[in-house]
């Protein structure tokens, strides 16, 4: 079994609560950029390598900025996520714009910006040319049906909305060829957190061998190819992290398989993973506060799925862990519940874990002293799709984010929402008076 790391303990967590009351995010620098480092060596086996992070992963432009100075662009599916991008300092072809159904004025932002446009459907190359006109780069997302399994969190690909089939794709290209577009690149994004190499690397082998297929049927090369995302994180204590050199590894292998042979290379690698990258580096700090004993043993924390949603949309394991309590015996049995209204709002259920202690009823006046009473609830691996979920259901305001820096030092990145951000869209100028 393995264990879950957590940069700051119980004291460490007292003196950034008492500045930045909980909840909160807090990322690891130092962590991210040792990953991204790690990611780029192992990759740098291929001519050239790219990752352009899913920017819906974590939408901050500070982590953002770090993974532009490492060299990293950004998988964009939206104009803010396209303005955050430029905001990060990743420019022109360091974007790939992979979207869905896409209204023409976001075509249009993201041939402003130069980005690698990734057609999501065979009607969209006539709709990207009347709008915002045929860029040089184009790239097409490929899905392959049922010639390729899903997993539980994107679904089977015959089901999913996206990309072109075997067929549309060859047609696509020759289309696109006809046009006068000059550079092509090829996509697909199958699954969604997916542990296992050869699924990986059998995803990279479909594409290699579609786009010798291609080749052959229309004279096409590729400039690159995006392997997509759906990299996995070890949630759970029994699973293991994907090692990024047997990846490459098992990669260039395929590549030297089937695209050496067919003339093809050298082809440029891609990929567009996000969770990999910051999910394991960030974690969302609660407080316990209320103590529920009924059918079950309830702990309510601070936080509730409006600050982090995957538990109750996917199903999805999260560990936790209490501060100070690392060692303690699992001797009770917790549903961890946040206060929406939804039965759903469950960060674990049925749990083992230390002993929580709760708010002492002067709570508000603690964070001024020594006497933190209550636990705090550490939820890991909420480094990706964490916050970037939240929602504002039952009025609730979504928690602020911090960097701890590699220098020690903690600055807030994100502030929490206040209700005057909550009412900041509604127009109540014309509000009937009913008096």
């Amino acid at each position: 079994m393995g264990e879950k790391y957590f940069p700051l303990d119980r004291a460490a967590l007292e003196k950034i609560a008492r500045q930045y009351p909980t909840p909160f995010y807090i990322y690891d620098e130092k962590a991210i950029i040792e990953n991204v480092r790690r990611i780029k060596v192992a990759f740098s086996i291929f001519p050239s390598y790219m990752n352009h992070f899913a920017v819906k992963a974590l939408p901050n432009p500070y982590i953002l900025k770090l993974l532009a100075a490492e060299g990293f662009g950004a998988d964009c599916s939206s104009y803010p996520e396209l303005l955050l991008a430029e905001m990060a300092g990743m420019n022109g072809e360091k974007i790939m714009f992979t979207s869905n159904e896409t209204p023409a004025s976001e075509y249009i932002a993201a041939c402003r910006m130069g980005a690698v446009i990734n057609l999501d459907d065979f009607s969209h190359i006539e709709f990207l040319e009347k709008t915002a006109g045929l860029t040089q780069l184009i790239s097409l997302r490929y899905n392959p049906g049922p010639l390729k399994e899903g997993n539980a969190i994107i679904g089977k690909p015959e089901e999913a909305k996206y990309g072109f089939t075997r067929e549309q794709i060859i047609n696509g290209y020759s289309l696109l060829r006809e046009k006068g577009v000059k550079r092509f690149a090829l996509h697909t994004m199958v699954a969604s957190n997916e542990l296992s190499v050869p699924y990986h690397i059998e995803t990279a082998r479909m594409l290699f061998e579609l786009a010798s297929e291609v080749n052959k049927k229309t004279g096409i090369r590729f400039e690159f190819i995006n392997l997509g995302g759906g990299m996995g994180i070890p949630y759970r204590l029994d699973e293991i992290a994907i090692d990024y050199r047997v990846l490459a590894d098992g990669i260039q292998k395929a590549y030297n398989e089937i695209l050496i042979p067919a003339g093809l290379a050298p082809v440029n690698i891609h990929t567009e993973w996000g969770r990999v990258v910051t999910g394991p580096y960030g974690w969302l700090v609660t407080c316990a506060i209320h103590k529920k004993e009924i059918y079950r043993n309830y702990i309510a924390l601070d936080a509730c799925m409006a600050d982090l949603m995957r538990p109750a949309l996917y199903g999805a394991y999260h560990h936790i862990t209490i501060p100070g309590k690392e060692t303690a015996s699992l001797t009770e049995i917790y549903d961890i519940v946040g206060s929406l209204c939804e039965n759903n709002d469950k960060f674990a259920v049925q749990r083992s874990l230390p002993k929580i202690d709760v708010a002492s009823e002067n709570m508000t006046a603690s964070r001024e002293t020594e006497d933190f009473t209550a636990d705090f609830v550490v939820i890991h691996d909420a480094g990706a799709h964490g916050r970037a979920m939240g929602f504002n259901y039952n009025g609730k305001l979504r928690c602020g984010e911090l960097l701890l820096r590699k220098d020690g030092s903690v600055a807030q990145i994100r502030r929490p929402e206040t209700t005057d951000d909550y009412f900041a869209t509604l127009d109540i100028t014309g509000l009937p008076n009913f008096n």
